[in-house]
């Protein structure tokens, strides 16, 4: 290898958590979903890692593998799952020195047990290993809520501009070609993120159409056509961290010129705050929203219990919707997914046509309610096993353990053992399930429904559930984040948005 082709080292820990609810993330999680070391990351070619790695190849630069660990969301990692990756991670960029520049393909929303800020601890962990002058460059959830430690620790942060998910791959080439772009001497960034305390759900945070975020991320692209300005990102905070600081808004990377790039922060930041009523969902009781769906003729009727959603770090395995369903519509036709393993595990047992009677739901995460005692009959066995057709898991394989198909009634029950990221309908469809014949269907995530079921569904209900994910976080008590904040606080005096400053190397 020469001099002149750059070492550019790859890796990260990737995923969301949850400090609300949800079970615990440890080591079995990542080797469910995606846990590569050295080499074997070179073999990715979705995804943001495979993005970054399309442009290091295209820019003639050396892409030195570290470790990449990707899990679907849940509970923080275990001390002990974080202690491990992290130690693994750090070790092999120690041990790969020198590099010249360093990606960092993040989330921006992970915690572990006693670490509240997972991924400014290990942006500032690289630059201590690295030191000042090497490039470090790290890609973001635009669901990431920003510290200082990630302003002050990274030469460039970029986040995805789609929800639903749809841009990672593009994200990795944006952020490879921000690294390549330093090292070439083509620009200097300079970074600045402005916030304010709004933190709401994800129900009218879609990147497409009219919802408020969306007419909000056009404002913030529109800036990177103005000469100079290199990257925009706006951030909807992940809701269900607790964290002091917590807010939404803007982050801005100039060429040079940080006092613009606070200026055109702190605009977006304002403009933010301005819509905050917007972003604030309308919600039905489950009883409610089952007796409007039956007044519908067609179907199908979408009851979105987002207090579930295990794309936020739910466990999966609330019953809300079923009981509703049971007690209102039993022989409606429906679909509803449940995370239970030992359910799953006696229908597994019973075999096809068996009768059981099982205790369902809230086993894993017990706050959030009691389970349902249910009779019906197995109708379908399966591995769990399904791939992922887009999203930023396109082309992994979903592990939802051990499942069945539980026929109570009309109603198709999914019980899984593990409860996995809600992309379009794969888990339905991998059993034999057709969402689009059936008069209810329970979709467990706030956005990604609407690609799922968007272009047939008949209503959407979206639902004021228990659970750690909820539509609204007006009845969430927080313990580290302080207020103000909307929407416990709909006007704040003398309100103006907090600024992070980069450091301009």
């Amino acid at each position: 290898m020469t001099k002149s082709t750059p070492r550019i080292a790859v890796g990260s820990i990737f995923t969301e958590c949850n400090q609300l609810g949800g079970v615990p993330i440890d080591i079995a999680w990542f080797e469910r979903y995606e846990l590569r070391r050295g080499d074997e990351i070179l073999a990715v070619d979705k995804g943001v890692v495979g993005g970054m790695l399309d442009v290091l190849r295209r820019e003639v630069c050396a892409p030195v593998p570290l470790l990449f660990a990707s899990a679907g969301p849940g509970g923080p990692l275990t001390a002990a799952c974080y202690a491990q990756l992290k130690g693994e991670l750090l070790e092999r960029l120690a041990a790969s020195l020198p590099v010249d520049g360093v990606l960092l393909p993040l989330h921006g929303a992970a915690a572990a047990d006693g670490t509240g800020d997972l991924e400014g601890e290990i942006i500032q962990a690289v630059r201590e290993i690295v030191g000042a002058k090497v490039p470090v460059v790290a890609t973001l959830d635009l669901h990431a809520h920003i510290t200082d430690e990630m302003v002050a620790h990274a030469d460039a942060l970029l986040a995805w501009e789609t929800y639903p998910h749809a841009d990672a791959y593009s994200t990795g080439q944006r952020g490879a070609q921000m690294l390549v772009d330093m090292l070439a001497g083509r620009c200097r960034p300079a970074m600045a993120m402005a916030k304010v305390p709004v933190i709401t759900g994800a129900i009218h945070g879609s990147t497409h159409g009219d919802d408020p975020f969306a007419q909000l991320m056009r404002r913030t692209k529109a800036y990177e056509s103005e000469a100079g300005v290199l990257s925009t990102s706006l951030f909807l905070v992940h809701p269900y961290l607790d964290q002091p600081g917590m807010g939404s808004g803007a982050l801005v990377i100039t060429d040079g010129d940080q006092a613009r790039a606070i200026e055109i922060a702190h605009s977006l930041a304002l403009a933010y705050w301005d819509c905050r009523f917007e972003l604030e969902p309308h919600t039905w009781t489950p009883a409610d929203a089952v007796a409007a769906g039956l007044a519908i003729a067609d179907g199908p009727v979408l009851l979105v219990e987002t207090a579930d959603c295990s794309g936020g770090g739910a466990a999966g395995d609330s019953v809300a919707s079923l009981a509703a369903l049971l007690h209102a519509a039993p022989d409606a036709v429906s679909l509803v997914p449940v995370a239970d393993p030992e359910a799953a595990a006696i229908c597994q047992r019973a075999g096809v046509g068996a009768e059981v009677t099982l205790r369902l739901g809230h086993q894993l995460d017990t706050r959030w309610g009691q389970p349902l005692t249910v009779t019906g009959r197995v109708e379908r066995l399966s591995d769990g096993r399904f791939r992922y057709v887009g999203g930023i898991f396109e082309g992994i394989d979903g592990e939802m353990g051990p499942s069945a198909v539980l026929a109570v009634g009309g109603v198709r029950v999914l019980i899984t053992t593990f409860a996995t990221y809600d992309w379009r309908d794969e888990q339905y469809r991998s059993v034999g399930l057709d969402p689009a014949k059936a008069k209810f269907v329970v979709a467990k995530n706030p956005m990604n429904y609407r690609m799922a079921y968007g272009d047939f569904a008949a209503a959407v209900y979206v639902l004021a559930t228990p659970g750690p994910t909820p539509a609204t976080i007006r009845h969430v008590h927080f313990a580290k984040l302080a207020r103000p904040y909307f929407p416990l606080d709909e006007q704040i005096s003398d309100m103006q948005p907090v600024i992070l400053r980069g450091t301009t190397r």
